[in-house]
C-alpha cells in the first residue's frame, strides 16, 4: 500500500471513529433527556397528587356564613358577631392563579367562616384592566356581574361559577349571556334575575366604551404629554384621574360596578406598604399581614396562617341597612 493509499485509509478510520464518537455523544444525551423528561412526569405527577389530596381534605358541604356587602362593595362571609382573623382575598377574574387559589382553598374559606374561625373578607379587583381585549373585558365583566350578584346575597356562589367557568387567558369569555345564566345557577330568583341582567348590560357597555374608546384615547394622550416612563408608574386610577384635568371625561363610570372595580384596585396600592405592598392577585392578607404563596396556596398552611392569628378588625362599614340582601330560601 502506498503512503497515498495509507494516508486515504487513516483519514476514513480516523472520520469513523468521530462518527462513532458523536453517535454515541447523541445516544447519551438523548438518556439523559429521556431521564429528565420522566423525573419531571414524576414531580408534576408527584405535586398534582398533593394538590389533589389537599383539595379532598377541604371539601365543605355546610351552610355559608352570612354574606354582608360593603360600602366599597366588597363582602364580608362570617358568623354574625364572630371575633376571629380577618382573611383579605383580592382576585381578579381573569387571573388564572386567582382560579388555582379558589379550588385549592376555596372551601376553606367557606369552613373557617362558618364554624367561625375566621372573617373573609372578598375584594374583587381589576388588574388586567390596561390589558388589551379580551383580557381587559373579561376582568371587568367577570368583576362588575360578582358585585351584582351581591346585591342579591349570593357573591360567594356567583364568585365559585366565575372561577369554575373562568376563561382561558386570551380567549374572549364572560358573554352577557354566561353570566345571565349562571346568576340563576347561583341561586337567583325570577325578580333578582330581571334586576341582574338588566345590570349586567348596562356594565358590558361601559366596559365596551371604556376599553374600546375611551383607555386607548387617554393612553395615547398621556404618552404624548408625561411620557412612557412616568406613564408606566401610575396605577389605572391615577391615569384616569390625570385624564379627567386633560380632556378625558370619566363620568361615564361614575355609580358603575366597572368603575367601582377599578377604584378598588387603585386603593389596594396605597393600602399596604413594605413587606405587605400589594404585589398582583392573589393576594391574601390576614390582619393586613400578607400570606407567602406557599401559605396561601395550600389547605394546610392556610388553615394553620388562620388558627396562629389574633382577632381582627373589619376595615370597611357595612352598606346601607347592613348589606345582607335577602338570600332565596
Amino acid at each position: 500500500m502506498g503512503s497515498e493509499a495509507r494516508k486515504r485509509s487513516r483519514e476514513r478510520l480516523k472520520e469513523q471513529r468521530a462518527k462513532e464518537k458523536r453517535a454515541a455523544q447523541r445516544n447519551k444525551t438523548l438518556l439523559v433527556i429521556g431521564v429528565a423528561a420522566v423525573v419531571v412526569v414524576l414531580i408534576v405527577g408527584v405535586g398534582y397528587a398533593i394538590l389533589t389530596a389537599d383539595r379532598r381534605d377541604s371539601g365543605f358541604e355546610g351552610a355559608l356564613a352570612p354574606q354582608v356587602l360593603q360600602e366599597d362593595g366588597s363582602v364580608v362571609m362570617a358568623q354574625d358577631g364572630a371575633e376571629a382573623p380577618v382573611v383579605e382575598v383580592y382576585a381578579d377574574y381573569q387571573c388564572p392563579a386567582c382560579r388555582q387559589f379558589e379550588l385549592v382553598n376555596g372551601d376553606t374559606l367557606k369552613r373557617t367562616a362558618a364554624e367561625g374561625e375566621a372573617i373573609v373578607h372578598f375584594r374583587p379587583v381589576s388588574i388586567f384592566a390596561q390589558q388589551s381585549a379580551p383580557i381587559s373585558t373579561n376582568s371587568l365583566r367577570g368583576g362588575a356581574a360578582a358585585r351584582a350578584a351581591a346585591d342579591a346575597g349570593l357573591f360567594v356562589e356567583y364568585n365559585d361559577l366565575l372561577f369554575e367557568n373562568q376563561p382561558a387567558e386570551g380567549q374572549e369569555g364572560f358573554s352577557v349571556a354566561e353570566l345571565q345564566e349562571w346568576f340563576v345557577e347561583a341561586g337567583g330568583t325570577g325578580e333578582q334575575a330581571e334586576e341582574f341582567d338588566a345590570r349586567v348590560e348596562e356594565e358590558a357597555e361601559v366596559v365596551d366604551e371604556f376599553v374600546e374608546d375611551y383607555l386607548p384615547a387617554l393612553t395615547e394622550s398621556a404618552m404624548e404629554e408625561i411620557g412612557e416612563d412616568t406613564l408606566g408608574t401610575m396605577v389605572l386610577a391615577d391615569l384616569i384621574s390625570w385624564g379627567a384635568d386633560h380632556g378625558h371625561d370619566p363620568s361615564f363610570l361614575e355609580g358603575t360596578y366597572t368603575g367601582g372595580i377599578i377604584d378598588a384596585t387603585g386603593t389596594i396600592y396605597t393600602r399596604y406598604s413594605g413587606d405587605n405592598m400589594f404585589r398582583g392577585t392573589p393576594a391574601v392578607y390576614i390582619n393586613g399581614e400578607l400570606l407567602s404563596n406557599d401559605t396561601a396556596m395550600t389547605v394546610r398552611g392556610l388553615d394553620q396562617a388562620i388558627a396562629d392569628a389574633d382577632a381582627g378588625e373589619v376595615q370597611t362599614e357595612p352598606m346601607g341597612d347592613g348589606g345582607e340582601a335577602d338570600t332565596p330560601q
